[in-house]
């Protein structure tokens, strides 16, 4: 099977710790020496050549570790389905997600009682917003302590944030699905603003930062649909049939800003 290998143009500038290589280059040739031996040797020639002092630096590091390594008792090897687990989701997303459910649960619970606010129906109201949750404690510098990790890690970036936000939806549309149903509501009501929603949270994330761009769009929600709509006691005009090209429309253009900043999740601050 041929094998296409890095070219040394950006292994010896990726030794040298050059800034102008592409993010993408750059994400290519992380996830590349991952399999390729070759590779990394090569890597580790250019190093000495390249960027001497960090060469003397490893040496020195892993000198110092050797010995210890050699005496240390290597951890059980970890089940292959807890491995491919940790890619899409974070211990910490566990409890959000479970609070999702769970206020998804609550407000199905209201509008079946007929508790809720004369004709609206809690689980459209809030089902937009319910992944936005998640999805920012997927993502955040605050709640996940191994946030540095996650951002360097070569496979991080749009790639990784893709699939935590895939995990919310997979736990969240679900519950929103079922209130839906038992409620009456159309799916395309709440399912189009939820994602639409969760695309603009990630948009605007990359520009942001995750956890801001959440808690802005949850406060704009809670002002401007939220409580007009509990006031009035009837279903807005944005979650009606009649709104839902503006979804759709948001939608596309949230997915459009998404790729053309997709290198903004490589860095630090989409952490925030």
């Amino acid at each position: 099977m041929n094998v296409e290998h890095a070219s040394m143009r950006i292994i010896d500038g990726y030794a040298r710790g050059d800034t102008d290589i592409a993010a993408d280059e750059v994400w290519a040739l992380e996830s590349h020496l991952e399999a390729c031996r070759e590779c990394r040797d090569r890597l580790s020639a250019a190093l000495t050549t390249e960027a001497p002092a960090v060469a003397v630096l490893v040496d020195t590091v892993w000198s110092g570790l050797e010995p210890q390594l050699a005496t240390a008792v290597p951890m059980p090897p970890r089940r292959r389905w807890s491995a491919r687990l940790s890619v899409w989701m974070t211990p910490v997303m566990v409890p959000w997600l479970a609070m999702a459910v769970g206020v998804t649960l609550i407000a199905l619970l209201l509008d079946v009682v007929g508790s809720g606010s004369g004709d609206v129906s809690l689980v459209l109201l809030l089902a937009p917003v319910l992944p936005v949750l998640g999805v920012a404690a997927s993502w955040s510098r605050g709640l996940d302590p191994a946030y540095e990790l996650t951002a360097s890690a070569p496979r991080a970036g749009l790639y990784l944030v893709l699939r935590r936000t895939a995990s919310v939806l997979a736990v969240v549309v679900p519950a929103l699905l079922v209130g839906g149903w038992v409620t009456g509501v159309a799916a395309a009501q709440w399912l189009l603003p939820c994602l639409a929603f969760t695309t603009a949270a990630l948009a605007l994330g990359g520009v942001v930062g995750v956890t801001r761009a959440a808690v802005a769009l949850v406060a704009v929600w809670a002002a401007v649909i939220v409580a007009p709509t509990l006031a009035a006691s009837r279903t807005t005009f944005a979650l009606e049939t009649g709104g839902l090209p503006v979804w759709g429309l948001l939608l596309a253009l949230g997915i459009g800003v998404l790729i053309a900043r997709r290198g903004a999740y490589s860095v630090l601050g989409a952490h925030a």
